[in-house]
């Protein structure tokens, strides 16, 4: 249900922005929460429309909403963290000229108590166990996001569905929000590094990481254009303009600049400039 709304939400925003964003120096960019919440695009995008002159609209919804937005038009190009999902949907006709673009990981969060005395432990589906057999509270983003999908494939990964258990709520918010609620809660949840490290001063939280490290917590993020040959509506020219700079040395040197107060690096580029498009 939670998804569904969202999902039904972001219709509505996508057709409002697709009504503004016609014209050829606009692109439409359905993205992950994660790359709003850290401010990545604020940083982001202004060099581009500097660069080139096209201006770039961001529906910032979950990876599976975005996915969907996507394959049905309503937005010019995506940029998501679930690469499985993403492969899948190139390969179904939907996305064209996909490109890894950057990464961060994924770390669990949780209150200063630990209740469930997960600190430090190096499995991240071992530190899942220990949450369901202390029953200690979790929030879940529920959303079918690049991060819900990492949280479901850890809980598969420890032999256990959370489902309909007491201490197991669904939010089906963004992560900043999400974040939030498992703070209000003194619950756990996972989250993004960046996001982490963007909001976690602002948003007052009172809480720390306990896991972290573990190589299933990698995240990558992915760059694709909608195929015109889908829609022949899209602005398929801009789309490969954003994404030929997002994968070129300014592009990636920009990503790599963007840090936090502190001076920590939120993302970190790994695209290959070879593959850059005529």
């Amino acid at each position: 249900m939670h998804f569904k709304k969202l999902l039904a939400t972001a219709v509505i925003l996508a057709a409002f922005v697709a009504s503004t964003t016609s014209a050829a120096d606009r692109i439409r960019c359905a993205s992950t929460t994660s790359t709003q919440n850290s401010g990545l695009f604020d940083h982001l995008l202004p060099l581009f429309e500097k660069k080139t002159g096209i201006h770039v609209n961001v529906i910032a919804v979950g990876t599976g909403a975005a996915i969907e937005i996507g394959k049905r038009g309503d937005a010019d190009l995506i940029l998501v963290h679930a690469k499985e999902q993403e492969l899948r949907a190139v390969n179904e006709g939907y996305f064209i000229d996909r490109r890894d673009v950057m990464y961060n990981d994924f770390v669990l969060i949780g209150p200063p108590d630990d209740p469930a005395k997960i600190q430090g432990i190096k499995s991240a589906p071992a530190a899942f166990k220990k949450i369901a057999e202390s029953n200690s509270a979790f929030v879940s983003r529920g959303d079918w996001s690049g991060t819900h999908t990492k949280e479901l494939s850890l809980w598969k990964k420890a032999a256990l569905n959370p489902q309909g258990r007491k201490w197991y709520l669904e939010a089906g918010q963004g992560m900043a929000k999400t974040q939030r609620i498992a703070n209000e809660k003194r619950a756990y949840t996972i989250t993004d590094r960046g996001t982490w490290l963007a909001t976690r001063e602002g948003d007052r939280l009172d809480m720390k990481i306990v896991v972290q490290g573990d190589p299933a917590l990698f995240n990558q993020y992915g760059i694709m254009a909608v195929n015109p040959g889908q829609h022949k509506h899209v602005n398929y020219e801009g789309a490969k303009r954003f994404i030929n700079w997002m994968v070129s040395p300014d592009g990636q040197k920009a990503i790599a600049s963007y840090k936090d107060k502190r001076g920590n690096q939120l993302f970190t580029p790994n695209a290959r400039p070879h593959e850059l498009m005529p």
